[in-house]
C-alpha cells in the first residue's frame, strides 16, 4: 500500500538527495502522530537557531547599558534614548506578520539567512550613525531583519518537533539565547568605559556571518506545499495600525508631544478597526484573528502580553537607575544588571519538572504573582541598599519571569494544528514584540510623569519607583488570565497525559479490510 502523505511541510531536494547531512538536517519521513517533519537531533537545529537569538539579545542588552553614554554623545536627555529601543521594536511589530507567509513562499532557510544578513547590515549602519534620528532609522532597518529571524526560526522548530519534545526543544532554543543577556551588560559596560559604544553594533558582524553559514549548512528549506497568497492590504493596514500606536505611545512619553501622540494613537486605532473588518472578509489574512478562538492560544497571548509590559520596561529602567540614581559606572551597571539573565539561565533546568509536577495553570498563577512582586521590589531600591541585596532581587526576578515566558511560549501552540502554525507564530510574535515596546513606553511615560510632577530634570529613586510600580501593576493582571486555563491544559506537553492515538483514515481501514 502506498503510504499516505501527512503534514504540511515539504523538504528541500538537498535533504531528499542526501546533500545536507541527514544527522544534522531534517529527516525524510514524517511523524504520523504529530504531522510534523521530525528532526533526528532537534537540539542541533535549536542551537543553530539560537545563534540568531543570541545576536539579538546581546545587541539589546549591551545597548541598554550604553544608553546614558549615547545620550551624552547625541546631546539629548537619557530618557529620550528610548526611541533607540522602540524604533527597533516598532519594525518588529510591523514586519513580523509577514514572516510566516515569507517562509512558506520562499523557504525557511532562505528567509532566515536573508534576515540575518539584513540585521548585520543594520548593525553596521547603527555603528556609523552620527545623530539620534539617524540611529533610530538604522535601528528600524535592523529591526526588519530581526522581525524575520525570531519567528521563522521558531517556525522551523515547531514544524519539526513532536509534542512530547516541545518543552525540551524550547529550553534548548532559549538557553543559548540567554547567554546574550548574561554576557551583554558587563560587555557593554566594558565597551562604554574603555572603548567606544559603536563597537556594540560592530560585534554583530562576525556573529551574523557565522550564523548565515550555519543556517545554510545544517537547516533544511521547510516550506508550505501550497502557500497562502500574500495579503498586501492586510499588511499595509496592520503596519499602519501597529506603527501609529507604538509611535503614539512613544511620543506620549515625551513632554510637549501630547497632541501628536493623541493623533497617532487615534490613527492607529482607526487603522486597527479597518484591519479587523478586512480580516473578517479575507480567507487568509496576514494576522489571523480567528486564532484567538483557540482557548490556550488566546489565554497565552493575553497573559503573556500583560506580563511582557514589565519585561519590556526592565532593560530600559534598570541601567538608568544603576547609573543615574545609584551613581554606578557603565561597567558596574552592566555587572549588576546581568543578575536577571543569571536567574533566567538557572530556571531552564527546572522548568519542565515544575510544569510536569504542578501543570501550566497552577504554575503560571503562582509564578505570576511571585515574579511581579519580585520586580515591584525594584521600586524599593535606595542608595543605602547593599549591592549584593539588589543583585539577589534581580536574580530571583529573572528566574521567575523567565519561567513564565517558557510556559507561555509552549502552551500557546498546544491546540494549534500544523496547518496554522506559521500564522500562529506570526500572530504570537507580533503581539510579543508589541507589548515589549509598550513596556518601554509605559516605563518611560511613568518616569517622565514623575519627574514632571516633582520638577526634577534628572530622574531620582522616587521616579524609578513610580515607573516600576506602574508596569508591575499592569503585569499583575495576567494572574486573572492565567486562572482561566483549564487544570489539565498542556498535559500532553509535559508528559502528564499520553498523546492521543491517531484514528486510521477511511482509506487505511478499507486497505486493511
Amino acid at each position: 500500500m502506498r503510504p499516505r502523505r501527512r503534514g504540511i511541510a515539504s523538504v528541500n531536494a538537498e535533504v531528499r538527495d542526501g546533500i545536507v547531512p541527514a544527522g544534522n538536517a531534517i529527516a525524510q519521513t514524517r511523524d504520523e502522530d504529530d504531522g510534523v517533519v521530525p528532526i533526528r537531533n532537534y537540539r542541533t537545529v535549536a542551537l543553530i537557531i539560537a545563534t540568531a537569538m543570541f545576536m539579538e539579545n546581546l545587541d539589546a542588552t549591551v545597548l541598554a547599558t550604553a544608553l546614558p553614554t549615547m545620550a551624552r554623545d547625541f546631546g539629548v536627555r537619557a530618557p529620550e534614548m528610548s526611541i533607540a529601543l522602540t524604533s527597533y521594536l516598532l519594525a518588529l511589530a510591523m514586519f513580523i506578520p509577514a514572516s510566516g507567509t515569507m517562509a512558506d513562499r520562499f523557504g525557511a532557510r532562505t528567509v532566515f539567512r536573508a534576515a540575518i544578513g539584513l540585521f548585520v547590515a543594520g548593525s553596521l549602519a547603527c555603528g556609523l550613525a552620527p545623530t539620534l534620528p539617524l540611529m533610530a532609522v538604522a535601528r528600524f532597518a535592523q529591526g526588519i531583519g530581526g522581525a524575520m529571524m525570531m519567528p521563522v526560526g521558531r517556525l522551523v522548530l515547531l514544524r519539526s518537533v513532536a509534542k512530547r519534545d516541545m518543552v525540551s526543544a524550547m529550553s534548548w532554543l532559549i538557553m543559548p539565547a540567554l547567554i546574550g543577556p548574561i554576557v551583554g551588560p558587563p560587555l557593554g559596560g566594558f565597551i562604554v568605559t574603555y572603548l567606544d559604544w559603536r563597537w556594540i553594533f560592530w560585534l554583530n558582524l562576525p556573529i551574523g556571518i557565522a550564523g548565515i553559514w550555519l543556517v545554510g549548512r545544517f537547516i533544511a528549506d521547510i516550506r508550505e506545499d501550497r502557500p497562502h497568497p500574500f495579503d498586501p492590504a492586510g499588511f499595509v493596514l496592520s503596519g499602519i495600525a501597529l506603527g501609529c500606536l507604538l509611535m503614539g505611545f512613544e511620543m506620549a512619553s515625551r513632554s510637549g508631544e501630547g497632541r501628536l501622540a493623541a493623533t497617532l494613537i487615534a490613527g492607529g486605532a482607526i487603522a486597527g478597526a479597518l484591519y479587523l473588518r478586512h480580516a473578517k472578509r479575507t480567507a487568509h489574512p496576514i494576522l489571523d484573528v480567528a486564532l484567538m478562538r483557540v482557548p490556550t492560544f488566546r489565554l497565552s497571548v493575553i497573559g503573556g502580553s500583560l506580563t511582557r509590559i514589565t519585561q519590556g520596561a526592565q532593560p530600559f529602567l534598570l541601567p538608568l537607575m544603576m547609573q543615574l540614581a545609584f551613581g554606578l559606572s557603565a561597567a558596574q551597571s552592566g555587572a549588576m544588571t546581568v543578575a536577571g539573565a543569571i536567574g533566567s539561565f538557572g530556571m531552564k533546568g527546572v522548568a519542565r519538572r515544575i510544569l510536569a509536577r504542578f501543570g501550566f495553570r497552577n504554575s503560571l498563577i503562582v509564578m505570576g504573582v511571585l515574579g511581579t512582586l519580585a520586580y515591584a521590589t525594584c521600586g524599593l531600591f535606595r542608595s543605602d541598599w547593599p549591592l549584593w541585596a539588589v543583585f539577589a532581587v534581580l536574580v530571583v526576578s529573572g528566574f521567575l519571569m523567565s519561567f513564565q515566558f517558557t510556559a507561555y511560549n509552549t502552551i500557546a501552540y498546544d491546540e494549534i494544528d500544523k496547518a496554522r502554525m506559521s500564522a500562529a507564530t506570526s500572530f504570537y510574535s507580533t503581539f510579543q514584540q508589541l507589548m515589549l515596546s509598550l513596556g518601554i513606553c509605559a516605563g518611560a511615560t511613568a518616569l517622565h510623569a514623575s519627574m514632571a510632577w516633582s520638577g526634577r530634570l534628572r530622574p531620582a529613586f522616587p521616579d524609578f519607583s513610580v515607573a516600576f510600580w506602574t508596569v508591575t501593576a499592569i503585569s499583575l493582571c495576567a494572574v486573572l488570565v492565567n486562572a482561566r486555563f483549564k487544570r489539565d491544559a498542556g498535559a500532553e506537553l509535559t508528559g502528564q497525559a499520553p498523546p492521543p492515538v491517531a484514528k486510521p483514515s477511511r482509506r487505511d481501514r478499507s486497505a486493511t479490510a
